[in-house]
Parts: structure tokens; sequence; C-alpha cells
């Protein structure tokens, strides 16, 4: 809306500039035609046509849009208004903040602050005096107590204005509010309610009673101008030098009877406690006196009765001694038998032992010589019949003699070439050495058998 406005206006401003720039040309070409019609000898032209009327009508065209823009009012956050007519005067209802349509020229509007503002006592207690010579510092509110004494308050009051009432306070009451109104309101308040109480009930007794009865006052007060107050504070209270003087001398003296009272306190309780103190010293010497002598009492009792059988224990004790060099005795010796016993239990256990051992190991050996046997037997047999096959198979193939004697031999093998006609002369001599090894082998079968 805010642009709108603006809009609106520079609209208006730019159609009287165009009305002002049509009649500045119209006047221009007028002027360069007279002075063309004065120099020179031929007929005049006619004179250039004036849009007088053209830029009348743009003129009042131009109000329609600055007129519309007048009529619009923003009320920003935090505030509110009224409107006020030239003819009626304050008009009722209040203004919110927002954009607000109000009769151009006709009407105007008054804004308002109706966010939580401060009053403090001694800046502006006085409006008018405020407002010519404005103060540096919180001057104190200054009242009289019952006593006729002057006291300095400190005060701040928390208020706002109500934006219902807002009519109401432009209509009737004197502007600005924060000057011609609250301060007197407040001043007074207080001023008629403290001369009500002495200066030591508004300093220390009755000093939150007072405040709540001067707060309900100015609330009471202000409400009815359409100003909600929502909190009174009493900061602070200055004494009168004299009585302040009076009450620290009071003060004082009060410290050091309360300080005399303790001190004497003190002193009567450590009285108390040495009192105390010698009185269960005495008590606990005569308790260790009294256990003393019954402990030497028992002591001679136990004495004496220990004399009484000090002998018969003497002697039980040296029978004891007998008894038990006796019993060790005879302990010695009968470990001296078990350990010779079991000596000769260990040596016949070690030498049984010893002839299980070698039964055992001739058992073993037997058992490997046999088992050795059997391998050579079995492996004759095996070497028999692989050379009965061999020897078979090379009658067949008696060129197979040269491939098996190439792979038993090494690799630096030496080849000779022999005439095909030989007639194996190498072939018939291993023949002959297998058949000869074939019949030992069938010889010593049959020797076991």
């Amino acid at each position: 809306m805010v642009l709108f406005k603006y809009l609106m206006l520079l609209g208006g401003a730019g159609m009287i500039a165009a009305a002002i720039a049509l009649l500045s040309r119209d006047v221009y070409f007028l002027s360069q035609h007279k002075r063309s019609s004065a120099n020179s000898d031929t007929p005049a032209q006619p004179a250039p046509t004036t849009h007088w009327r053209g830029a009348f009508a743009l003129a009042l065209l131009a109000w329609g849009p600055m007129l519309i823009a007048m009529g619009i009012v923003v009320v920003p956050s935090g505030m509110a208004g009224v409107r006020v007519s030239q003819t009626s005067g304050t008009e009722p209802g209040t203004l919110y903040p927002g954009a607000h349509f109000v009769t151009p020229v006709a009407e105007s509007v008054v804004l308002f602050d109706t966010r939580d503002q401060l009053f403090t006592t001694g800046a502006v207690e006085d409006g008018k005096a405020a407002s010519t010579k404005p103060s540096t510092k919180n001057e104190l509110l200054n009242v009289q107590s019952k006593e006729g004494l002057s006291l300095g308050l400190a005060i701040t009051i928390r208020y706002r204005l109500d934006a219902k009432h807002l009519a109401y306070i432009q209509a009737n009451l004197p502007q600005p509010i924060e000057r011609e109104i609250v301060p007197p309101v407040v001043a007074s308040a207080w001023r008629e309610l403290v001369p009500n109480y002495t200066v030591r009930e508004v300093f220390a007794t009755r000093r939150e009673e007072i405040r709540q009865k001067a707060a309900n006052v100015i609330t009471q007060k202000l409400a009815a101008d359409g100003i909600i107050v929502k909190e009174v504070m009493l900061r602070d209270i200055q004494l009168p030098p004299e009585y302040a003087k009076g009450l620290e001398d009071l003060l004082l003296k009060e410290q050091q009877n309360d300080q005399m009272s303790v001190d004497t306190e003190i002193q009567q309780k450590q009285v108390r406690i040495a009192e105390l103190q010698a009185e269960a010293t005495k008590a606990q010497q005569v308790k260790q006196a009294e256990g003393e002598a019954q402990v030497r009492v028992l002591q001679a009792k136990g004495e004496a009765d220990a004399m009484q059988y000090t002998l018969p224990l003497k002697q039980k004790q040296i029978e004891e001694t007998k008894l038990e060099a006796e019993a060790r005795k005879e302990a010695t010796v009968q470990s001296a038998e078990a350990n010779a016993t079991a000596t000769v239990k260990n040596a016949e256990a070690m030498a049984q032992a010893k002839v299980i051992d070698s039964k055992a190991e001739m058992e073993r050996r037997k058992l490997l010589a046999e088992a050795e046997a059997e391998r050579i037997r079995l492996t004759s047999a095996a070497d028999a019949e692989r050379m009965r096959n061999e020897g078979a198979i090379l009658k067949q193939n008696p060129l197979l003699i040269n491939k098996i004697v190439a792979e038993k031999l090494s690799d630096k093998l030496q080849i000779m070439m022999v005439p095909a006609d030989g007639k194996f002369f190498f072939a018939n001599d291993v023949l002959k050495s297998m058949n000869m090894a074939n019949r030992g082998s069938e010889a010593e079968q049959a020797e076991e058998k």
C-alpha cells in the first residue's frame, strides 16, 4: 500500500511536470515565430497554436492520483491513530497498524505510541520545566514523612496508552501525555500517601505496603484517562542526612550491644565448658584409681591361687615330658621299621619291573625279527615274480633290454654301437643271470616250506 501511495504521488507529479513542459514548449515556439516575423520581409507565417487547454486539463488530472495518495495513511507497527476532521473535530474509532483511507485535505491522522513506556521520577516530574530545560540526571521525588522529614524516592512507572481510548485522549487531554498527565498524577499519589507513615515505616517495616497502595492509586487515576499502568517500582529511598546519621549511630550501637551480648554468652559458655572439663577430669581420675586398685587386688588373688597349683602342675609337666619322650622313641623305632620294610618292597618291585621289562624287550625283538623275516620273504617272492614276468617279456621283445639298461644307468651314458648280427650277447648274459636268480629264489622257497 505504501508503494501504491508513492506511485500515485509520482504519477501526479509527472503529469504536472508534463503540463509545464508542454506550456514551455509552446512559449518557446511562439517566441521563435515572433523573432522570425520581425526580422523577415516576407509575409508572416501563421502563429503556432498554444495548448493552454491541454496543459490545464493535464494539471487538473494530476490532482486525481495525488488526492488518492493523500488519502492513504499507513500506521506503523507499535502505534495507533485517530481521525481528526477539519469540520467535526476528533472522530470516534481507532486506526490500528496498517493502511487506512481518509478523506483527503478534510481529515488528518494523529499517531500515538501504544508500546510500553517508562516514567522515572525526577527527569520529567514537572513537564514544563523538563520541556524548557532538559535534565541530564534523574532527580528523586521529594516527599515528606509523618515526622516532617524530607525523603527522596526513586520511582519507575511502566505504562502504555489504551488504544480503545485514543479518541478521548486526543479530544480531552493535554499533549503530550507522558509530560502533562503522568508526572503530576504519580507525584500527587506519593505525596498524599507517604505523610501517613514514619520514616522507619517507609524505609523498612511497611515499604511494600506503601508501594502497593501507591500503585493502586496511580492505576485508578490514570485508568480514567485511558492509560494502563502495568507496574509501579520503588527502586530506592534516600533518607534525610540527619536521620541517616542518627540511624547509622543507632545501628552501630545496636551492633555493639549485640556484639557485647555475644561476647558475654561466649564467656559464659567458656566458663561452663571449663567446669565441665574439671568435673570430667575428676571423675576420670577417680575411676582410674578405683580401676587400678581393683586390678592390684585381682593380681594378688591370682598369684595366691597360682601358688596353690604350682607344684601339681610341675609334676604333671614332668610326667608329660617323660611320656612325650617315650612316645617319640617308640615313634622313631616304628618309623625306622616302616622305612626298612618300604625299602625292601621298593627293591622287590623294581626287580619285578626290570624282569617284566626284559621279557617285554625280548618279546618285542622276537616280533620285530619275525616281521623282518616275513617282509624279506614277501619282498623276495615279489622280486622273483617280477623278474619272471620281465624275463618272459624280454624273451618276447629282446629290444626292451636296451631301454631298461638306459633307464637304470646315469645321465652320463656312453652309447656303443654294435652290429646287428652280434646275436645280442649282452641280452643273453642278462637273461642267464635272471634265470639263475629265479632258480635260487625257488630253491629258498622250497626249503622254507
